[in-house]
């Protein structure tokens, strides 16, 4: 297994622990090449870097994914927790939130007062109410669905967070159709910035309109980047 994983490195790509590189989706194999970076920050470009880590190992045919983490932390939307300061209504509405062993999401003060900041404070609350309802017939989801993309892609820290994200709440990308297009340009191939974990997914944003996001998500599905400390932030999803 190290000498596999060894070669793999040396080829610019790697599969991370517990993942496989390939998936079958309507009887057609995908490879999904995950790519190792240094620790992404503010002070990088987005662009330059998938530029200089994913570029050179595209083919035509080829899509990169990015995670949403990677492109929002260049445009300075990780926000150290000391910086955050929880109004009383976050405090009370994230005690409501369904933590999972995948991510904290809202289920703490300061990710819940960046979804009141991000989305309105009007929205949070009649997603909060509706999501209510919704629980009272064991239905669960409707939170989400109405507070909308940007409060799904907040991330907040947890132990298993990549330093020094783990003292961080990082919102999700600003305009990420626009930034997955310029990428695109650069590189040369379709580009889609993605928001996947270990329990559910979502494409924020694609260079082509044309892309098939269902089906992206489906490749995608069981989180080849991974969660944890694995430091790949982009990788190629390629038919085999």
């Amino acid at each position: 297994m190290e000498q596999e994983r060894n070669e793999q490195n040396a080829m610019g790509y790697v599969v991370n622990p517990e993942k496989n590189e390939t998936i079958a989706v309507d009887g057609i194999e995908y490879r999904r090449l995950c790519i190792k970076t240094h620790v992404i920050t503010d002070q990088d470009n987005i662009v330059e870097v998938v530029e200089k880590y994913a570029a050179p190992l595209a083919q035509p045919g080829d899509i990169i994914f990015i995670t949403e983490k990677a492109v929002a932390c260049t445009q300075r939307r990780a926000i150290p927790l000391e910086d955050i300061h929880p109004r009383p209504l976050a405090r009370f509405l994230s005690k409501f939130v369904l933590r999972t062993p995948y991510g904290i999401g809202l289920a703490m003060p300061e990710t819940m007062e960046m979804a009141l900041q991000e989305c309105g404070t009007l929205r949070i609350l009649f997603a909060a109410a509706v999501s209510a309802i919704g629980k009272l017939f064991g239905i669960r989801g409707w939170f989400y669905n109405i507070a909308g993309y940007k409060a799904r892609s907040i991330d907040g820290p947890c132990d298993f967070t990549l330093p020094p994200y783990n003292h961080y709440v990082v919102l999700g990308p600003d305009r990420p159709d626009e930034v997955a297009a310029e990428i695109a340009k650069k590189v040369g191939v379709p580009v889609a910035i993605t928001d996947i974990n270990d329990l559910e997914g979502q494409i924020l944003g694609t260079s082509e309109d044309s892309m098939d996001r269902v089906l992206l998500c489906k490749i995608l599905k069981d989180n080849p980047l991974g969660q944890c400390s694995e430091q790949t932030p982009m990788g190629i999803i390629r038919k085999v």
